[in-house]
């Protein structure tokens, strides 16, 4: 057979492999089917050893089968890519009303608006303080401490409600020096803390978290040696809402009258603690500028001297025409967990103010939980308290 016959275009031979096959007659790469007596005809089909005996019709059905499965997948992403809306529309306002059409527009319009506004107002307003953060600057500043720690020739200013709410170690070392600005040596057993560490497990006691890397945290020798002695405290967020419940030592209450009431408020009518609100100095100074300005400005001028020499929680009083006594628990509910609870303002009929009596005296309705919301945020601004200014956000 001639190399012209072999060339012949019904095998469909590429010129390259029946060049090789003359040049390694040994190797067989080409295998052909039995022949016609005819000669080459259109039966005469080529093989390849790579796939071994796989039929043509096999390879036919395969490939015809993953050109349909690659079809499907097309075919669904340009349906989901390129989905007719205006279609859809058109078919659900079909049978409505054109006024109900012109609504339906209106409210999406408003909603778009009223997305991008608050996107801007939430780009606008500055970052609220979290709890642990005010804790940090509470540690950091002290703010109304009341006692003193001995550690090493160093005095820790401290406050004994966080404490005794977060460690039951110091929760019993406080309660045998009760006395208003006592000092405590300390004595610790656990080996290897020194001054940085003992300030940072303070740290961690005021914010959940420590203040400084040091390998030595990473000792789980360590860490249990503490447990062992300091007990091993909740999350911050627990301990604070168990402080906002019970209110151990607390050192400051918060007294509610009207202005013509006020010269007989401050000269102490006892007969309203019942009605009184008590709190912690630490933390409404960490959580409100107005607050801390206000008891800053009470040691400058000597009435927190007094207080703590007649050992008697001072009285804070706050004007209901600004701050209504009913929005009080709530205030401080916030101050101490983080978390806007609007459901304390009709829980009990005891939390009524005297703006309410007013309103109902003069014959007005009672506000509506947005109007409560809306005055809320008016007194969260003058108290200078974002967090929660912020939760207000409807």
């Amino acid at each position: 057979m001639d190399e012209k016959r072999l060339l012949d275009p019904g095998l469909k031979v590429h010129k390259g492999l029946w060049d090789y096959a003359l040049k390694n007659p040994q190797t067989e790469c080409l295998r052909t089917s039995s022949y016609s007596q005819q000669g080459y005809g259109c039966e005469s089909k080529l093989y390849s050893l790579d796939h071994g005996h796989e039929k043509p019709q096999d390879k036919k059905k395969r490939t015809s089968g993953l050109a349909t499965l690659k079809k499907k997948f097309i075919k669904r992403r340009k349906s989901n890519r390129s989905a007719d809306h205006a279609k859809q529309m058109r078919e659900l306002l079909s049978g409505w009303d054109v006024r109900d059409v012109n609504a339906l527009v209106e409210e999406y319009e408003g909603t778009s608006a009223l997305k991008e506004l608050s996107l801007q107002a939430s780009l606008a307003r500055p970052e609220a303080r979290t709890l642990q953060k005010d804790m940090a600057d509470l540690y950091e500043y002290k703010y109304c401490t009341d006692v003193d720690l001995i550690f090493q020739e160093t005095c820790f200013p401290v406050h004994r409600a966080i404490l005794a709410a977060r460690c039951p170690f110091f929760k019993t070392l406080l309660s045998s020096s009760p006395e208003y600005g006592a000092e405590i040596i300390m004595d610790i057993n656990t080996a290897g803390i020194d001054m940085p560490m003992f300030s940072a497990l303070l740290h961690y006691l005021y914010t959940g978290e420590f203040g400084m890397e040091d390998s030595r945290f990473q000792n789980v020798d360590i860490l249990v040696q503490l447990s062992e002695e300091f007990g091993t405290p909740n999350s911050l967020d627990v301990d604070m809402r168990g402080l906002f419940d019970y209110m151990c030592y607390y050192d400051v209450v918060l007294s509610f009258s009207s202005d013509s009431e006020l010269v007989e408020a401050f000269g102490g009518n006892q007969n309203c603690l019942d009605e009184e609100l008590k709190a912690h100095k630490a933390v409404i100074s960490a959580r409100s500028p107005f607050f801390r300005n206000l008891l800053q400005r009470r040691i400058r001028t000597g009435e927190e001297i007094t207080d703590r020499t007649l050992r008697t929680p001072t009285r804070i009083i706050l004007d209901e025409s600004i701050i209504p006594k009913k929005y009080a628990k709530v205030i401080l509910h916030c101050m101490y967990t983080d978390v806007v609870d609007l459901s304390v303002l009709h829980c009990s009929p005891s939390v009524g103010s005297l703006s309410e009596v007013q309103a109902l005296v003069a014959g007005k309705p009672n506000m509506t939980r947005a109007e409560e919301a809306m005055e809320l945020y008016h007194i969260a601004l003058f108290l200078e308290f974002n967090m929660l200014a912020q939760g207000m956000k409807f």
